[in-house]
């Protein structure tokens, strides 16, 4: 994801101390964010699940493309580097190259979830437990209702439209 940091320009870098909350799950900031150097931790629930430490890796862009809060917290661990664009949505219109990449990040998350979740599914097939509604999970997230969807954000339209 290295890349991304060649499309920055239009960002506004930010220095961020450790301890610094980026992010706030349940937040609503409509900006999109790329690490440029440090390390910061995602947070769902009070447990860290996940750190980022990649050059150019993109966070807060679930809460973008879904057009929903936030669905974690961001926070600096060590003192770190980021890029902000506050119009997250015409960034990734004016910069197909960045969508691509975040694209392709999206899909090998959803890739690993769904190969876990199959595993689970295998492991526990005919038990009964909890664990056996892992199949239901799965085809849920195959058959979700389509999203109306447009292109631009409501304070700029596309004009390739």
């Amino acid at each position: 994801m290295r890349a991304v940091l060649d499309y920055c320009s239009g960002g506004t870098q930010r220095q961020v101390p450790a301890g610094t909350l980026i992010l706030t799950e349940g937040g609503a900031s409509g900006h999109l964010y790329v690490l440029v150097e440090g390390k910061l931790e995602v947070i769902k629930g009070g447990t860290v699940v996940a750190t980022i430490t990649d050059p150019g890796d993109v966070f807060g862009e679930m809460s973008v493309l879904l057009q929903q809060p936030h669905t974690a917290t961001v926070r600096a661990s060590a003192d770190s580097v980021i890029y902000e664009f506050e119009d997250a949505a015409s960034v990734l219109i004016q910069e197909p190259a960045i969508t691509l990449m975040l694209a392709r990040k999206l899909a090998q998350r959803l890739n690993v979830a769904n190969t876990y979740l199959a595993d689970l599914k295998r492991q526990y097939a005919g038990q009964g437990n909890h664990l056996a509604m892992v199949g239901e999970v799965l085809q849920s997230m195959i058959n979700l209702p389509p999203q109306e969807v447009s292109p631009g954000s409501d304070r700029q339209s596309d004009p390739r439209m």
